[in-house]
């Protein structure tokens, strides 16, 4: 089989690539998933989040290795094994980042076409906002973006709540400002959640030109002369299977694509040697920079049963697929918010919040008695770094992920969680929540009397899903890729991902990564 590119990965930059290169009739294009269809109740319905947290089929259920600075525990990392990659799990949340993120870009690659001012076009093309088009937002793209259908009145009661606290009332936290509290606006058509796959995948999938193989584990990229020239692949345990092409372009995310570079000899050389891998590409920083959200969850009990702890799935889905409406459609992290903590070191919000009214430990996959209601805190700009390596050169093996949670040398990070924690207390204590407010679940005694939350981060923080930058773009000859997304050294070779991002932006991911394959689709275009 031959194809004039190949895409590895079928998440929420892949199908963007898939659509746009495939415009062209006369270019063939072949798409490669190693999960399967996204065909299923639990993903079309938006509350079905719920049930996808341990969901094996569609959820590769990563771990981390031992954390030092978190009592050594392996955090549960969940990313996407099905088509439209973790945008098919996540909780919906439509969060772009701010200008500065992407004048920072700018700034780091050299490359002005990742400035705000360039970026916020590709923003507006893509986004299908049932808000209308204005200044900051489009009505013409594929991607559904809606207000949410349906809320609970404890999310009302933390708005309220957050307003008591001192933070503004926002309702766009993709406008001019992102400081203050509100309603997310979620990835999700009438009613329906709308990831990458179902917005730019499903409405392209009869195109001639265009091949979708799900099911199938890209082993290694295949190299000739320092050019990319296809890759191996395996479906259904079957042999390895070689297929050619014009070019390349790696869209795994963040964990995959440095793995599959890695397999493909490209990366640092020792570590590549003490695998058994050749090495074809001696290039130290792939899987370095990782950066992620740590994340810590406040619990409150309930007095009522005003939560989604205990609803009828049973009549929620009824209503849900008859009329599209109810607690079907939430997309559980309903309200949220941004502000600029003491620790703040510039103009940009430095915590971000994401409300649940439920209970909600351990990434929900485990129940806890009773109602209650939950408040995530993360904070958004880390000073530590991690890495992904490989474990062995086995591709069907996990790669060792080492995120390096609150490794940076003047505590800092530590520093900003237990103000995102402390916080997230005072919030939670307002006066809105009164009507319904229990005792404190988390902390509760992991944080000591005088107000010291250490333990409470060493003992609970978890992830809330945006690792980003291990194959980062930069203008320095140490990046992974140029400022075009070029795998330096291997002609024909490409990564357009969340990997490729310097820098984590000011919130959640998966926008920011759309607009990465937006951009990254009219370069490789104009080079056809």
């Amino acid at each position: 089989m031959e194809f004039d590119t190949v895409i590895v990965g079928a998440g929420s930059a892949g199908c963007v690539l898939a659509n746009r290169l495939s415009a062209d009739p006369a270019h063939r294009v072949l798409l490669i998933e190693a999960g399967g269809s996204d065909w299923h109740p639990y993903i079309r319905m938006p509350a079905g989040i719920a049930k996808l947290a341990g969901h094996k089929r569609f959820n590769w259920g990563v771990t981390t290795e031992p954390e030092p600075q978190l009592h050594h525990r392996r955090l549960w990392w969940p990313r996407g094994r099905v088509l439209g990659g973790s945008s098919a799990i996540n909780a919906m949340c439509y969060v772009r980042g701010v200008p500065q993120d992407y004048d920072r870009w700018a700034e780091l690659t050299g490359e002005s076409a990742w400035s705000w001012d360039a970026a916020l076009p590709l923003f507006r093309a893509v986004e299908c906002n049932t808000r209308g088009a204005d200044a900051w937002h489009g009505d013409q793209g594929e991607l559904g973006v809606s207000d949410l259908r349906h809320h609970n009145v404890l999310t009302d009661a933390f708005m309220a709540a957050g307003e008591s606290f001192g933070l503004n009332r926002n309702v766009d936290f993709n406008g001019p400002t992102q400081e203050g509290v509100g309603l997310y606006q979620v990835t999700q058509k009438n009613g329906l959640r709308h990831s990458s796959a179902a917005a730019f995948l499903a409405p392209v999938r009869g195109r001639n030109n265009l091949t979708v193989l799900t099911q199938t584990l890209t082993e290694r990229v295949l190299i000739e002369r320092n050019r990319a020239v296809g890759v191996q692949v395996r479906t259904h345990g079957a042999s390895p299977t070689r297929i050619e092409a014009g070019r390349v372009v790696l869209s795994g995310g963040t964990i995959n694509s440095p793995q599959l570079l890695l397999l493909s000899g490209i990366g640092p050389a020792d570590h590549l040697r003490d695998i058994g891998i050749p090495v074809v590409r001696d290039l130290p920083s792939v899987g370095e920079n990782l950066q992620d959200h740590l994340d810590i969850c406040t619990l409150n009990a309930a007095t009522q049963p005003v939560t989604y702890d205990h609803v009828n799935v049973v009549l929620a889905g009824l209503r849900f697929w008859l009329t599209r409406q109810g607690v079907g459609t939430s997309n559980a992290a309903e309200g949220g918010g941004f502000m600029r903590s003491h620790y703040a070191t510039d103009a940009r919000c430095d915590l971000q919040f994401h409300f649940v009214p439920a209970l909600l430990d351990d990434h929900g996959r485990g129940r806890l008695p009773g109602y209650g209601y939950t408040l995530h805190a993360c904070v958004l700009h880390p000073h530590s770094r991690g890495r992904i390596r490989l474990r062995s050169a086995d591709p069907a093996a996990h790669p060792l992920i080492q995120p390096n949670y609150l490794s940076d040398a003047d505590g800092f990070d530590l520093r900003r969680m237990c103000e995102a924690a402390r916080v997230s207390r005072e919030i939670l204590a307002q006066p809105a929540f009164d009507p319904w407010r229990g005792a404190e679940i988390f902390p509760g005694t992991l944080a000591s009397p005088d107000g010291d939350f250490a333990e409470f981060i060493r003992s609970k923080a978890e992830t809330v899903y945006h690792p980003v930058g291990t194959c980062r773009m930069g203008a320095d000859e140490a990046s992974v890729v140029d400022p075009q997304l070029r795998v330096r050294g291997i002609e024909g070779l490409h990564v357009v991902d969340a990997a490729i991002m310097p820098e984590v932006p000011t919130g959640n991911t998966n926008a920011p990564t759309l607009m990465i394959a937006e951009r990254a689709s009219a370069w490789l275009l104009a080079d056809n």
